[in-house]
């Protein structure tokens, strides 16, 4: 695969994983194929930002779980106005990092 190409794959897409998940990406790209390439690219990534901000605004209401897939935890939230704000608090400081081991865990299905 040219180098460019992963490249600008990476940089336009950095914010979705962790630092430490760059170069293995990296790795793995350089030896993946063409079509590979192009069901990466095809893939929907959630952005933490976003993710973070619902947090913030309805993190009560279990939103933000059910985005990232954690259904039993967005119910969960959503009966019990967040665990009474406790679990609503501790997403604040977690959720991007969740949605971007989510974000990882796509990623490596696919390469």
């Amino acid at each position: 695969m040219e180098k460019s190409k992963i490249d600008l794959y990476l940089t336009t897409n950095a914010k979705y994983f962790e630092p430490t998940a760059i170069p293995i990406i990296r790795q793995k790209l350089e030896s993946a194929s063409d079509d590979t390439f192009l069901t990466l690219q095809a893939t929907e990534l959630k952005d933490p930002t976003t993710v973070l901000l619902v947090s913030i605004f309805l993190g009560y209401l279990g939103i933000d779980r059910f985005l990232i897939g954690d259904v039993g935890i967005g119910i969960l939230k959503l009966l019990t106005c967040g665990v009474c704000g406790i679990l609503t608090i501790i997403d604040w400081f977690t959720i991007s990092k969740k949605t971007k081991q989510l974000n990882m865990s796509k990623i490596s299905m696919i390469l």
